[in-house]
Parts: C-alpha cells; sequence; structure tokens
C-alpha cells in the first residue's frame, strides 16, 4: 500500500486526527480493506468494466438568456422580465419557459442549474473546456477536459478515439476549442467537421500499402526519437497511433454515417445545414445530438457539439423563439435515446454556454454580457435529476 502524506493542517482535521487533504492512500480505498486490483477485478466479475463513462459536452456559442430559458422572473418589472411566461413541468415546483415544453414534460430526467457564477465575460469556449480560466495559463495552456481524459482513460475501443470533437469551425476564432494544451497533440481532439475530415479517407492508398508506409515511418520515428529530446516525437507517436487506427478500423465510419440510423430517430432530433453558420458561430445543426450518441456508442469518452449562435444583444426574445424549440427537440431527443438504450447511467449530458446575460433588457430589446451568473442543462451520468440546482434574486 502506498500512503503519501502532505501538509499537516490543525484546522482541518476529521475526528481519528487525519487531516482532511493530508493524504492520499493508494490500496486500502476505506472499503473494509479492499484493495485496487481487488476492486478492480470485483467490478470486472460483475461486468461493471464491460460499459465506459462517457461525456456529451454542448456548448451553446454566445451565452444563451438563462433567464428566459430556465429561470424566468415573472414577479420582476417589464424591462427585466420580458414577454416569456413560465410553464409547469412534470416535478412539481419547477417551472420553466413555456418555448421548452418537452424539456418541461421529461424535467424529471434533467437538473436545470441556475446559479453558475463568476465566468470571464469572455466570448470564448476555453472555460466551457477545459473547467479553467484563460488568464494566465501555464506554458502550453491548459488542456480541453477530453483531452485529459484521453490522456488518462486512453481509448476504450481500437480505432475510436476517446476524445471526438463534432463542434464546427467558427469564424470568431474564441469560439473554437483549445486544444490539448500542455498534453500535446496527441491528446487533441478527433474532428470529423473540422480538420480531422481528411483524415477519414485513404486517398487511393490500400491498406497493404498504408501498413508498408507505417513500417517506414516507424523506422523514421525510431531515428528521430533518439535525437529528440523535447517530448514531441512521444505526442507524435499518439497522434499516429490514433490516424492509423482511425483508417484501419470501421467503428468510426459507422458512428457518424448517420444514413444508418432509423429515419424516425432522425426526425426526432430535427435535422439544419452545416454550411450555414448563424452569426459568427456555429450553424444550427440538431442532429449533430444524434451523432453525438453514436459516437460515445461506439466507444467515444468525450464527445463536444458547438450549436448555433446564442449572442442575443438585440431582439432576444426574437432569435430565442427561433432557437430554443431547435434545442428543445435535439436535447429531449438525446435524453430520452440514452434512456432507451440503457446508457443513462453512464453517459452524462451538459448543455451550457461561456457566461449569462443580463437581467436589464437593453434599448435593442436584447441582453447583454453578465458573468455574475449562468446556467447550465445537466442529463444522465447517474445524477440525482428531477431537481433545480441554485437560485438567483
Amino acid at each position: 500500500m502506498l500512503t503519501i502524506y502532505g501538509k499537516a493542517n490543525k484546522n482541518h482535521r476529521y475526528c481519528d486526527r487525519v487531516s482532511r487533504r493530508g493524504f492520499l492512500r493508494i490500496g486500502s480505498l476505506a472499503m473494509g480493506g479492499l484493495t485496487l486490483p481487488q476492486l478492480l477485478r470485483a467490478e470486472e466479475a460483475a461486468g461493471a468494466g464491460r460499459s465506459h463513462k462517457a461525456v456529451i459536452m454542448i456548448y451553446l456559442c454566445g451565452g444563451p438568456p438563462h433567464q428566459d430559458m430556465y429561470d424566468i422572473k415573472i414577479d420582476a418589472p417589464k424591462e427585466i422580465a420580458g414577454p416569456f411566461r413560465p410553464i409547469k413541468t412534470n416535478v412539481p415546483g419547477i417551472e420553466i419557459s413555456e418555448h421548452l415544453p418537452r424539456m418541461a414534460a421529461m424535467m424529471d430526467r434533467l437538473i436545470p442549474i441556475r446559479s453558475l457564477s463568476d465566468c470571464l465575460g469572455d466570448h470564448a469556449s476555453y472555460q466551457c473546456m477545459t473547467g479553467r480560466s484563460s488568464r494566465n495559463p501555464p506554458a502550453g495552456g491548459w488542456p480541453a477536459m477530453g483531452s485529459v481524459v484521453s490522456k488518462y482513460q486512453g481509448p476504450t475501443t481500437p480505432g475510436v478515439p476517446p476524445f471526438v470533437s463534432a463542434c464546427y469551425t467558427t469564424q470568431h476564432k474564441p469560439y473554437n476549442e483549445p486544444g490539448a494544451g500542455f498534453l500535446g497533440i496527441g491528446h487533441s481532439s478527433f474532428r470529423p467537421k473540422g480538420p480531422g475530415r481528411g483524415d477519414l479517407v485513404l486517398q487511393g492508398i490500400t491498406t497493404e500499402r498504408l501498413a508498408d508506409r507505417k513500417s517506414l515511418l516507424s523506422s523514421f520515428d525510431r531515428m528521430r526519437r533518439d535525437v529528440d529530446a523535447s517530448g514531441v516525437m512521444e505526442g507524435m507517436d499518439a497522434f499516429n497511433r490514433r490516424a492509423m487506427g482511425v483508417l484501419t478500423s470501421s467503428g468510426l465510419f459507422k458512428a457518424l454515417d448517420l444514413s444508418k440510423e432509423d429515419p424516425r430517430t432522425l426526425a426526432r432530433y430535427g435535422s439544419g445545414d452545416e454550411n450555414k453558420p448563424k452569426g459568427d458561430g456555429a450553424p444550427r445543426v440538431p442532429q449533430n445530438f444524434l451523432l453525438a450518441r453514436r459516437l460515445v456508442e461506439a466507444g467515444a469518452r468525450v464527445v463536444t457539439v458547438n450549436h448555433s449562435f446564442w449572442d442575443f444583444h438585440g431582439n432576444n426574445f426574437k432569435r430565442a423563439k427561433e432557437e430554443l424549440p431547435v434545442l428543445d427537440k435535439a436535447v429531449t431527443a438525446l435524453v430520452d435515446d440514452l434512456h432507451q438504450r440503457g446508457l443513462d447511467q453512464d453517459v452524462s449530458v451538459v448543455v451550457w454556454g461561456e457566461f449569462g446575460r443580463t437581467p436589464k433588457i437593453n434599448k435593442n430589446a436584447g441582453r447583454d454580457h453578465w458573468n455574475r451568473v449562468s446556467c447550465a442543462l445537466l442529463a444522465g451520468g447517474g445524477m440525482k435529476t428531477g431537481q433545480v440546482i441554485g437560485a438567483t434574486d
């Protein structure tokens, strides 16, 4: 057993005189002396290791107006409340926007968070993707969450990258994902909607010739690795292994092919044109929520999706009436799909943007940036759903 002791702190002790942050014990796991190898064997015997945990992150570029979605203030003055009315949900005491009727009907499977606070207020995906501030990052930058999972968990299935991004490249560059940061290129996302699209084609090369090229590449790599002291080659090795796996396995191809899906299922999600971005954000393509489900089923651990454009400085209510029903349909189809397929305990869904919008409506009938409070919607992952977390005044 390995025990790592930290610095003692007399202000943070349990009754057994051990500091709350004082140690990390690997081996006992505080479960009747059950060691980590024993726990893993028990999980395997129970079949627990045959599935994998996954996250689908849906990023709403621009910052959605949460007080017109999950936190409507009907008693506020009209310059704050706006015209949207709340409706009852299938959980007594929880009300949300009239423009989210499908979510209202399955609130027992959802968790609105009304009190995310202290965002940066920047139009950037950085905080959502990394969980970190973009201010004063370490050398190389903070890695995206999917990159961290790629580093420490690795792939579940040969040929399916652990981190897949279904995000489109946006005109406003900070909306785009920040990358693998200091973890290196080997743990960056695979992007079939962006630069990774070209990696899916062998360009006339047979698998036999691909194997020859792999052998040639390996011999060059051995030579370069001998003279490389920067660690770059290690990242390139991981990148090359992933590329070879993608090209020689059909799992990823099948997951990306929505024509294989039941047309009735596709219709439940809705559809949009990926060639028509909204503003300087992403296109409104709800079928990518279905794509995300197919990717986690195929073995991906983290799938990110960027969806439409939510920077409503003007005409907030007109634009929200266009966007909310599409989001409502796609999110509920995804959550329903996960439950029907028995994935709701293993796949967590989070829907959010980078910050909230001002309580006060501006002269252009819009809401401006408001970093003091914002929202998120959670589902799946074995979480205790059917509740609201947080409140605002």
